[in-house]
């Protein structure tokens, strides 16, 4: 029904798109606004940006993974970005794309993904649990979208294939 393949510049109408979904939601993000192309470019690694599409070959999805940070020694260590459009959720491709991200991220040498999640966002966290993340526990009172505190959970994937020598 779906397929996972590599973004292209084409695509960034749609993900736009469907990160706006997720802002609107009020559970994917403190971000209030989409960013601009360049924006969005400069934000996540070049080798590791993928959509999903389904069989009208229209982008259902998209995840990216910004780096935790700069320093030589965090980099095989990057966040997780994974957004499914509205009316594709629940028919499986959110995790056949994050599946497909937690792979391209090894091919790349990255050891450990991690990843932010609002509390509210069951869906999110039983997703990233169904793909091997574990809970690390919640960060209370991390940051205020729209004057409301929310807390986030913090999950961790490592990999078992890169960095376990």
């Amino acid at each position: 029904m779906f397929e996972v393949r590599p973004f292209v510049k084409m695509d960034f109408e749609c993900v736009q798109a469907i990160y706006q979904q997720g802002i609107d939601s009020g559970l994917a993000t403190f971000q209030t606004e989409v960013k601009s192309w360049q924006e969005w470019d400069e934000s996540f690694v070049h080798s590791c940006r993928l959509v999903i599409v389904n069989e009208s070959n229209r982008v259902c999805g998209w995840a990216a993974l910004p780096p935790v940070s700069s320093r030589c020694c965090y980099a095989g260590v990057a966040e997780v970005t994974v957004y499914m459009a509205s009316d594709a959720r629940g028919f499986g491709g959110g995790k056949q794309l994050l599946q497909a991200l937690v792979n391209c991220s090894e091919q790349q040498g990255i050891w450990t993904l991690k990843a932010g999640i609002f509390e509210q966002n069951l869906a999110s966290i039983a997703l990233h649990q169904k793909c091997g993340f574990k809970t690390l526990g919640t960060q209370e009172r991390l940051g205020k979208l729209h004057n409301t505190w929310m807390n986030v959970v913090a999950m961790e994937r490592r990999s078992q294939v890169v960095g376990i020598d």
